[in-house]
């Protein structure tokens, strides 16, 4: 699930900074058994997004598919994440087509051509996992294809950059380049974000940036890396139901993320699916 920022916040100056450091304020570095928790709340998400991916049809609503995500945390023995969550109203975000993020589940039928979101969050032990997928329905265009594929390939490009030592500019300008080089937009107004016993907490990553410049990744820090990639302009707006962002020019988007931990030795994806 995205976080909401303001852009001009996200491009700061470099600093000279060490890995010894201790890092900002709101940053947390997750002890041994934090990240153990935190992988086991990565699993739950990652087998209750491939259930979720096999019950994706045409005729299935998003209603099923919220029950399906509620029912396998449950079974798991985890809690929902997103449920009540500043008073979202259901377990899971669903969002179709030009819905950017954090659409919510309803009597909605997919339809072949669909470009459908799912975004999913679960809690154990008091820690999250959070992490989203894009899926086209049945046949559709090759711009359609070619934008779900290429919003992967900049979330793999963000988490490849995601080492110690390096900064969140470099995570947002891989995103970027990724994205622009085939001609799609970087939504700006949403961002990804630490996780950790908070769904949301520092820092903001923002899938776009100027390397080198942000804050210094450090062994132990936990990020939810997560490109927004429209066919159309990076503009957004929110529908009257306070929650569903959709593209401000109507345009395709697509939605990818993982929660990724910064070890010593490069970024380990939390929310992996063990099929992937």
């Amino acid at each position: 699930m995205s976080n909401k920022t303001v852009a001009q916040r996200l491009l700061g100056r470099g600093k000279t900074a060490s890995l010894a450091a201790a890092p900002p304020t709101g940053v947390t570095l997750k002890s041994a058994g934090e990240v153990e928790s935190l992988r086991q709340a990565g699993r739950v998400v990652g087998k209750t997004i491939t259930a979720l991916l096999r019950a994706v049809r045409p005729g299935v609503t998003t209603h099923d598919l919220n029950l399906l995500a509620a029912d396998e945390i449950k079974r798991m023995g985890a809690q929902p994440a997103f449920l009540g969550y500043r008073g979202f109203p259901a377990t899971i975000c669903t969002s179709l087509n030009e819905e950017i993020v954090h659409g919510i589940p309803g009597n909605r039928a997919v339809r072949t051509g669909d470009v459908l979101k799912l975004d999913v969050g679960a809690i154990v032990d008091g820690f999250y996992g959070d992490a989203a997928v894009s899926v086209s329905v049945g046949a559709v265009p090759a711009r359609t294809r070619e934008l779900v594929d290429v919003t992967r390939q900049a979330l793999e490009a963000g988490i490849r950059a995601a080492r110690p030592g390096a900064r969140l500019g470099d995570v947002g300008y891989a995103v970027q380049s990724v994205a622009e080089s085939h001609g799609f937009s970087v939504v700006r107004e949403y961002v990804g974000h630490g996780v950790g016993r908070s769904l949301h907490e520092e820092p903001q990553v923002a899938n776009f940036g100027v390397p080198g410049r942000g804050l210094v990744l450090q062994p132990g820090m936990v990020i939810a890396i997560e490109p927004m990639l429209n066919v159309g302009g990076w503009q957004t707006r929110v529908l009257d139901d306070d929650w569903t962002v959709v593209t401000a020019d109507g345009s395709l988007s697509a939605h990818f993320e993982h929660t990724i931990y910064i070890s010593p030795t490069g970024p380990e994806i939390l929310t992996a699916r063990e099929e992937v």
